[in-house]
């Protein structure tokens, strides 16, 4: 042993190296005399003279080649050789490149020659990348790193057509295996996109944009005159560009893909035709058929870069976490509709290959080979993106594969994180197929009890979604859930009502409320009243139940009413409620019943601690968190009676009117009234509005206590100005076109003054620059001046003899006023009613002063228009003024030619241009509904393209 450490220890033990391998058959005496040339190369390369340093390298090439020439050597010599390849890797580093600039084109035109060589020299290869890229900061300087990483980087093109001659065309597993693991390593490493100059980022823009035009104009004629296998040429680089980590380029590419694919799906459904003479050239009707690989290659890369669909709710940030996502990124989800609709035509055009990219990446994922959540979401959001694509058969393989796989996925791994990821995807998946869960009891019950599991999971996110999940499933799957299905002893809701505490035990108040919702739309699928209100009942016990307590709670000591805490809950029970009642609707009143008179009570209770706060703090006081929460709760009583009286059925009129409107009237009303304006609920008049427009007449005798309560102290509000109080102004509106058009004949009842109060209010709306108010007060004068119009003639004479001629100049205000065209069509509409009435028996008294002379209606008015707008536009003459006024007198009953009439009148004002778009804004509006209602059609008739959210409950 000293002997063999002194000859590993002698400075000139190496020159016996070559003796010692050629003449040794001890495979430990090769390897120690390996270990000596190693210790010289990494050592004293430098001092030894240029004719050794050629010799050994010539000596290491040679016993390389020597020994792994044949299958038989190279199997047999594997351990020798990989210390010899690792002493050549160590002479690489020393001379490569400056003193052998000619290796890597050496050993690629080597490994052309023989295949065992070959495969030794992707070990080669592959040591070398790793040496540079992975183990050289300890070993190298940092100028010779940045030298050796240069020059691999500039010669892996050669390496790359290496190694893609290779798998093209080698046909032994283990060539293909090295050469798999060897092209990995370099990958890695290879040149980023956004490490290119700029001129060679726009050299593959420039290409991009050649191609996808050339190819997207003249695809059918280079079909027919150049040959296929250019074309797909074509096609596989724009998809290999596509890789490139650049969205732009990406969109830019799937654009014209998108248009490829569709073209083609076309073209298939197309009936073939004979062809006598084909000459090479792509048949139509068969056109997919030239298109296999490049088809292929395109899903693999869309699915491999699809983006996320706006239902998953966790992502990953820049930190790399997984966290819940908040804001919604506009473009991405337009370009996951893209590839959505993009992987539908692929689906269709080769499902089974599809399929078996699917299965394949799905395979990796679930054995952890190459797991990663980028990976799995990616796929996962490609497995969404094709529901319905497929025949409801092989959709039924597929997804109980897919399924089975990613619930047992959710087992193996470990981490919060990880689970998360796998969690979103499960839930995503399960939610975009309905049709197999409808057609699958035991699938529908198991992903059912799987959101239950992950409603208890604290990670960001992960509940919301599972809430959100169960919606999808509620609304497409709900009958499911109601009948006792085979093996069953109860229906599933049953076990859900039953379960209820535990199920919502870790849910926050929203998501809880998203349950309940969503178990309210089963529960509204059950056709026997009966058994409905039976199982309401029990879905209401645990939320009835923590309302009796807040209750017992505040009535031992109502203070506590002031607390932040107590009317969060209490805003919590309520919120559940209306949850419930949006899908219960006309049903919901036995619970209504049983919480309403408690709920007033609490709504007053509340109204008196709020206005003490103001009227002791000051206006302040309606910041103050406790005073929020108690505003909260208010809000949420009046959103709960809004809710359920919108849904109600006739039926139900008597009981609201006698059970729910008295209470309303004298604890809601009074209150707005007395209350500051600061903490005065738009929500009021909202709930008043639906409340006169279900009941109208029937609360006719509330009209005076409507007007003294709410109308006129919130036209106080709002009336200094167009800006203060914007909710309260928009329901304000909204409350006075329900009173105008369900208890008009209440109206004729109030004072003079209050009705010019409510006449001068839509006068002041419609001189809104806010369109949704102008055209809401259009439309109540509209409704005001023909009920007048259809009126015992004594009601009709006082009101237009009162206000015809204001209604007139205010109309033609607007009208000629640039800031109104929005506007325009209702303007139009009014006018011409004004115009036709006056016209008419409707108007039988002057409306003008007797004493201005002897004329009708008629010619005073039309004489009133002329004189109006010669003031306001000295411009234009008599002449143009009296035929633009005969024009209206002729036509007020043809509603489009009157509109046309005043258009080119205003034209010639200068109040709009010739192509304004807010004269068209209708016209548009109803352009662009039936495009989309022609889309979807044509979406509906190519199974997949609608999501299943967007498609009508076939239940």
């Amino acid at each position: 042993m000293q002997v063999l450490t002194q000859f590993q220890e002698n400075p000139d033990s190496w020159t016996k190296v070559d003796k010692i391998l050629e003449k040794s058959t001890l495979s430990q005496t090769k390897f120690i005399s390996l270990q000596i040339l190693e210790k010289l190369i990494q050592t004293r390369w430098k001092i030894i003279s240029p004719e050794q340093q050629n010799g050994i390298k010539n000596y290491i090439v040679d016993t390389i080649i020597k020994n792994s020439s044949s299958e038989l050597s190279l199997k047999k010599n594997k351990l020798y050789l990989s210390k010899l390849n690792l002493i050549l890797v160590q002479i690489l580093k020393q001379e490569w490149p400056a003193n052998w600039p000619t290796f890597i084109p050496e050993i690629v035109s080597s490994s052309k020659t023989n295949i065992s060589l070959c495969e030794n020299n992707m070990e080669i290869l592959k040591l070398l990348s790793e040496e540079v890229f992975d183990f050289s900061a300890e070993k190298l300087t940092q100028a010779k790193i940045i030298e050796l990483k240069k020059q691999l980087n500039g010669e892996f093109s050669e390496i790359f057509q290496l190694c893609n001659e290779v798998l093209n065309t080698a046909m032994q597993p283990s060539l293909v295996k090295a050469t798999l693991e060897t092209l990995l390593r370099f990958i890695d490493f290879a040149e980023e996109w956004e490490n290119l100059e700029q001129d060679e980022q726009e050299l593959v823009q420039n290409v991009v944009q050649f191609l996808t035009t050339i190819l997207g104009n003249h695809l059918h004629l280079l079909e027919k005159n150049v040959s296929p296998q250019m074309i797909e040429a074509a096609h596989l680089y724009l998809i290999n560009i596509m890789s490139i980590d650049d969205r732009e380029i990406f969109k830019v590419c799937l654009e014209y893909n998108l248009q490829f694919v569709k073209g083609l799906f076309e073209d298939s459904r197309k009936p073939k035709k004979e062809s006598l003479l084909n000459l090479g050239q792509i048949e139509s009707g068969t056109r997919q058929n030239y298109y296999p690989g490049v088809l292929t290659a395109l899903r693999v890369v869309v699915i491999d870069k699809m983006v996320k669909p706006e239902e998953v709710l966790i992502v990953e940030n820049d930190d790399g976490e997984i966290v819940r996502e908040f804001i919604k990124e506009t473009d991405t989800i337009v370009l996951y509709s893209t590839q959505r609709e993009c992987l539908v035509y692929l689906t269709h055009l080769d499902p089974n290959d599809m399929e078996e990219i699917m299965m394949a990446k799905l395979s990796v994922q679930l054995n952890l080979n190459e797991w990663s959540w980028a990976s799995l979401n990616s796929l996962c959001w490609a497995f969404g993106s094709i529901s319905g694509a497929m025949s409801e058969d092989q959709e039924r393989k597929f997804l109980v594969v897919v399924i089975k796989g990613l619930l047992g996925l959710c087992e193996i791994v470990k981490g919060k994180d990880n689970k998360a990821v796998v969690a979103s995807n499960i839930m995503y998946v399960v939610g975009q197929y309905p049709r197999f869960l409808r057609a699958h009891w035991r699938f529908l019950k198991t992903v059912s009890n799987k959101l239950f599991e992950f409603m208890h999971e604290m990670h960001p996110g992960v509940r919301d979604m599972a809430c959100d999940t169960f919606i999808k499933l509620a609304d497409k799957c709900k009958r499911h859930f109601i009948v006792t299905q085979a093996d069953e002893t109860e229906p599933f809701i049953n076990e859900i009502i039953t379960k209820i505490e535990e199920i919502t035990s870790d849910l926050e108040p929203q998501q809880t409320s998203t349950f309940f919702n969503a178990t309210a739309r089963i529960i509204a699928s059950q056709q026997d009243p009966q058994i409905l209100g039976f199982l309401l009942n029990g879905l209401m016990r645990l939320p009835n139940s923590h309302w009796e307590q807040a209750l017992k709670i505040a009535s031992e000591d109502q203070a506590i009413l002031e607390k932040t805490e107590i009317n969060k809950s209490i805003s919590s029970i309520i919120r559940i409620n209306i949850s419930v009642c949006e899908p219960i609707g006309s049903k919901f009143l036995p619970q209504l019943a049983h919480m309403y008179l408690d709920m007033m009570g609490m709504y007053h209770a509340l109204a008196g601690l709020i206005s003490k706060s103001i009227s002791e703090n000051g206006d302040i006081a309606s910041r103050y968190p406790n005073i929020r929460a108690m505003k909260s709760v208010k809000k949420d009583c009046l959103k709960l009676i809004e809710t359920y009286i919108s849904l109600c059925s006739e039926s139900d009129y008597g009981a609201i009117c006698q059970n729910i409107v008295p209470t309303f009237f004298d604890v809601v009303l009074p209150d707005y009234n007395g209350s500051n304006i600061t903490i005065r609920d738009a929500g009021v008049l909202s709930c008043l509005a639906v409340m006169v427009k279900k009941l109208g007449s029937l609360i006719s005798d509330r009209v005076f206590s409507i007007f003294e309560n709410v109308f006129i102290p919130t036209l106080n509000m709002i009336n200094k100005d167009f800006s203060d109080f914007p909710d309260h102004r928009t329901e304000f509106y909204n409350l006075l076109y329900q009173l105008v058009s369900r208890m008009f004949n209440s109206l004729l009842n109030l004072s003079p003054g209050n009705f010019k109060l409510l006449v001068d209010s839509i006068v002041w709306g419609f001189k809104h620059t806010t369109r949704d108010i102008a055209d809401v007060s259009l439309k109540i004068l509209l409704e005001l001046i023909n009920s007048f119009s259809s009126s015992e003639p004594n009601v009709a004479n006082v009101f237009f003899q009162t206000f015809y001629i204001s209604l007139l100049q205010d109309i033609l205000y607007v009208l000629t006023d640039s800031d109104h065209k929005s506007g325009f069509r209702s303007q139009c509409l009014v006018l011409s009613k004004l115009l036709e009435y006056i016209q008419s028996p409707i108007i039988s008294v002057p409306i003008y002063d007797p004493s201005l002379g002897d004329m009708t209606n008629a010619e005073f008015v039309f004489k009133y228009i002329v004189d109006l707008l010669g003031n306001a536009f000295p411009n234009l003459n008599s002449m143009q003024l009296n035929a633009f006024v005969t024009d209206l007198a002729e036509n007020n009953r043809n509603t489009e030619q009157f509109r046309l009439i005043v258009k080119d009148f205003l034209v010639k004002l200068n109040v709009f241009s010739e192509d304004n778009p807010e004269l068209f804004f209708a016209e548009r509006k109803h352009e662009h509904e039936l495009l989309n209602e022609a889309k979807r059609k044509k979406a509906l008739a190519i199974p997949g393209m609608l999501k299943p959210s967007e498609m009508e409950d076939i239940e």
